[in-house]
């Protein structure tokens, strides 16, 4: 999948601030907008989702997800694979 401007990645920070950030871009005329996440942010990336599809936009569906195996680099250089989310939210 090509990257777009529509597309946020899900981290550290709570839940709402990535709720809020789908929803502003859904509220500026995004027809689709990606969540996406890696290892532990995984459940909030799909928590994210379904509480923008549930309590914010109930007109938007699940057009896509993927999941993928990343291989990062830790700190003292040796290879990790991180498995890896998309979640592709379309009006």
């Amino acid at each position: 999948m090509a990257e777009n401007d529509n597309t946020v990645f899900v981290g550290k920070k709570g839940t709402m601030a990535y709720v809020l950030a789908v929803v502003t871009q859904i509220n500026q005329g995004a027809r689709e907008v990606t969540v996406k996440a890696r290892g532990k942010a995984i459940s909030r990336a799909v928590d994210v989702a379904e509480i923008v599809r549930n309590k914010f936009d109930t007109n938007l569906l699940v057009s896509g997800i993927g999941i993928s195996t990343e291989e990062v680099s830790t700190e003292d250089g040796t290879p990790l694979k991180v498995s890896a989310i998309e979640i592709t939210l379309r009006k």
